[in-house]
C-alpha cells in the first residue's frame, strides 16, 4: 500500500530530486510556491483554486479561467454577482443546470450514482455536500435557523468526525438519492425565496452567526455567504458533469 501523509508539514520547503513520483497524488493541500522543474512524464493533471499557474514559463492562469468560463458560463455568473439582480440571475442559471443534470443522472442505474470516479465524490456525495453548504452558509449564517443542518449533509473533505457529530451530521449514512434530494431541493427552495427578496441593504447586512464552529471568528456579510453558495453550486456542478460522462461510458 502506498504511503499516506495526512495533516503533515514534513514536506514544507522540501526538495525532491531524481525520484520516481509516478502516480503521486496531492489532495486538499496548501501548495503556494510549488515548483516542478525539469521533470518529464505524461498525463499531468492539476485541479484546484490557483491564483497563478505558470507552465514552462508561460502564465496560463487567464487562459484556463477564460476556457472554464466558456465551457461553464454559470461559474462566471456566480463569481461576478454583485447586485441583487445578479444573484437572482445566477441562481436562475444554477436551478436550470441542476434540473437538466438531475434528469441526466436519473437515466443511469442508481448504483452508478454511488460510484466514485478517480477518488472524487460520487454524485450522491456531491449532492450531500451542496446540501451542507446551503445549510451552513444560508440556513445557519444568513437565516440563523434554529436547526439548520440536515443530518445527511456532507462537509468538506478533512473535516474531523467529532466536528460533524457536533453539527448533528451522519457522515457514514448511506441514504438513497431520493432521500438526499428531498432535503437538498428543500434547501434550494429556501435559497430561491432568499434571492427573490434580496435588496442591497440585505446583501450588506452582517450575519449574526458564522457558517459553522470550525470557521474563523470574523464578520460574515450576507453578500459573501450567498456568493459562497453560488460558487459551490457552479464548481461542483462542473465536477459532477465531468464524472457523469465517465459513468455514462462505463454504464
Amino acid at each position: 500500500m502506498a504511503a499516506e501523509y495526512v495533516e503533515s508539514d514534513e514536506f514544507r520547503g522540501a526538495r525532491i530530486r531524481s525520484s520516481e513520483l509516478e502516480g503521486l497524488e496531492i489532495r486538499d493541500c496548501e501548495v503556494s510556491g510549488l515548483k516542478v522543474v525539469d521533470c518529464f512524464g505524461s498525463d499531468v493533471s492539476l485541479g484546484g483554486d490557483f491564483e497563478r499557474v505558470v507552465v514552462n514559463d508561460v502564465d496560463v492562469t487567464a487562459y484556463v479561467e477564460a476556457e472554464l468560463d466558456r465551457r461553464y458560463p454559470t461559474r462566471a455568473l456566480a463569481r461576478d454577482a454583485a447586485s441583487p439582480d445578479d444573484y437572482r440571475a445566477a441562481w436562475d442559471a444554477i436551478e436550470k443546470m441542476w434540473q437538466a443534470t438531475l434528469d441526466r443522472a436519473g437515466k443511469l442505474p442508481e448504483a452508478k450514482l454511488y460510484e466514485q470516479v478517480d477518488g472524487e465524490w460520487s454524485f450522491v456525495e456531491t449532492q450531500r455536500h451542496l446540501l451542507f453548504a446551503g445549510d451552513a452558509w444560508l440556513g445557519n449564517a444568513v437565516l440563523e435557523e434554529q436547526s439548520p443542518y440536515s443530518p445527511l449533509g456532507f462537509p468538506a473533505g478533512g473535516t474531523p468526525s467529532d466536528e460533524m457529530v457536533k453539527l448533528g451530521l451522519t457522515p457514514k449514512a448511506t441514504p438513497t438519492l431520493d432521500e438526499v434530494l428531498a432535503a437538498r431541493l428543500a434547501r434550494m427552495a429556501v435559497m430561491r425565496r432568499t434571492v427573490d427578496a434580496l435588496t442591497e441593504t440585505e446583501l450588506d447586512r452582517i450575519c449574526g452567526r458564522k457558517p459553522a464552529d470550525a470557521h474563523p471568528d470574523q464578520e460574515y456579510v450576507v453578500r459573501r455567504c450567498l456568493k459562497v453558495i453560488l460558487k459551490e453550486e457552479a464548481e461542483h456542478h462542473r465536477y459532477a458533469v465531468r464524472d457523469l460522462a465517465t459513468l455514462e461510458t462505463s454504464a
